[in-house]
């Protein structure tokens, strides 16, 4: 029996509801006996076969808890198990973030031109207030969701409009000069 990564949902895996914060200690709790139980060098004696399914299972054990312990890798593994992220999607930002960004990345290409210390500062300062209000927002959507999971589906298009708001950000924010 061959344990294929792409085909095991991680949550099941570690036995755990589909939450965007799962409790860390369950996570970390299973990470560490399935490392011990599924280590290589405790079936080196058994078959090739029965080697490779406890190597993919050893894998897969690394992959979940990477993923599960990262709260942006988190976020999008989530999104993309309930079939509201797609890789590569074309989303379509709200106008009223593009308009509200449209002045950060003018302020951005000015700099680009003419290095103002002051400027920066504003930049990096708007660039900080519009994250943390990206962040609030989304921990608040997050808290309902995991509150109630089967009545909180509604919630998955603003979740996943604020996930493509802070890859924005995410994006404007390696722009910034250092």
């Amino acid at each position: 029996m061959s344990v294929e990564a792409s085909d095991t949902n991680y949550f099941d895996f570690y036995g755990l509801p589909i939450q965007f914060n799962p409790d860390q200690i369950a996570v970390k709790t299973k990470f560490y006996a399935f490392s011990k139980q599924f280590h290589p060098d405790f079936y080196a004696n058994e078959s090739e076969e029965k080697q490779q399914e406890v190597l993919d299972l050893s894998t897969l054990n690394n992959k979940a808890y990477q993923t599960l312990s990262n709260a942006k890798k988190r976020l999008k593994y989530v999104l993309e198990l309930k079939g509201i992220v797609e890789t590569d999607e074309g989303y379509q930002l709200p106008q009223s973030f593009l308009m509200e960004m449209m002045d950060v990345n003018e302020a951005l290409m000015d700099l680009e031109f003419e290095a103002d210390a002051e400027k920066l500062a504003q930049v990096k300062r708007d660039v900080d207030a519009i994250e943390k209000n990206l962040v609030n927002e989304l921990n608040d959507l997050i808290s309902r969701f995991d509150s109630d999971p089967t009545a909180s589906d509604a919630l998955l298009p603003s979740i996943k409009d604020n996930f493509y708001r802070q890859k924005y950000v995410d994006r404007i924010r390696e722009r910034l000069p250092k």
